[in-house]
């Protein structure tokens, strides 16, 4: 895969490209330091991915994607110490977000995602699964990951931030409960239980009465969440009845 390296430090760029080196099939075709080499590179050079830092001096990546249009970008991969814009991120069809500092086992593990969405664009078999565009962008320790929502059972409000719990485990995600409620509500699996609380239907083993109105829901990963009587309906529409 052609790779062009966007950031304006010299010492990144150079551990980026060593990353590189030492992934087998990655060739890296060009760097740049500014918003306006990116652009002229992405255009003249047309290469299949961008590693792109979020800050460049006093402009942003999200700059260069705008004056090129999302659509027609190649595929983005984020490369950068802030991990506050992944949804962001998101928003404008990144592929991966990888932390710095670049370990390249973690870029190499965005590259290979970026190999099988190029083999699908291509029209080859990829060897593994193209990325999904619902996807989550959660943190796992120092770094963030991509969860399907298939795997979430459920997802608490944690002030600025809310708690997604997958089986035994729960990450954080820089997001409130009702832009996850309106972005999850497409898929037709997640509800909201409580004000603080939605969980994935798909997930729900069983149904006990707790109160007027109320119910304890158990999960299948054990978790027991306790709805309110405000959100009644949604679990009445759940149980098949009125």
């Amino acid at each position: 895969m052609k790779i062009l390296v966007v950031d304006d430090e010299p010492l990144a760029r150079q551990v980026i490209r060593r990353s590189l080196a030492r992934i087998p099939g990655m060739s890296c075709v060009g760097e740049c330091a500014t918003r306006e080499e990116a652009i002229t590179a992405i255009v003249q050079q047309r290469p299949d991915v961008v590693l792109l830092d979020i800050r460049l001096g006093r402009v942003s990546a999200f700059d260069i994607i705008a004056e090129i249009g999302a659509d027609a970008m190649p595929l983005v991969i984020f490369v950068t110490a802030y991990d506050r814009h992944a949804i962001q991120a998101f928003e404008v069809q990144a592929l991966d977000y990888v932390l710095k500092p670049v370990d390249t086992a973690r870029l190499n593990e965005a590259l290979q995602r970026a190999a099988a969405q190029l083999s699908l664009k291509r029209g080859v078999s990829p060897e593994s699964p193209p990325a999904r565009e619902d996807r989550l962008i959660v943190r796992d320790g120092e770094r963030l990951a991509f969860l399907d929502p298939d795997h979430v059972e459920w997802i608490e409000s944690a002030g600025d931030y809310a708690r997604v719990h997958s089986g035994p485990r729960s990450y954080l995600m820089r997001s409130t409960l009702d832009r996850l409620e309106s972005r999850l509500a497409k898929g037709g699996n997640f509800i909201r239980v409580r004000r603080s609380a939605l969980i994935n239907v798909r997930a729900v083993l069983t149904l006990e009465r707790y109160a007027k109105g109320m119910f304890v829901i158990h999960l299948r990963g054990g978790a027991k969440v306790i709805s309110s009587r405000y959100h009644q309906n949604a679990l009445r529409r759940l149980l098949g009845t009125q």
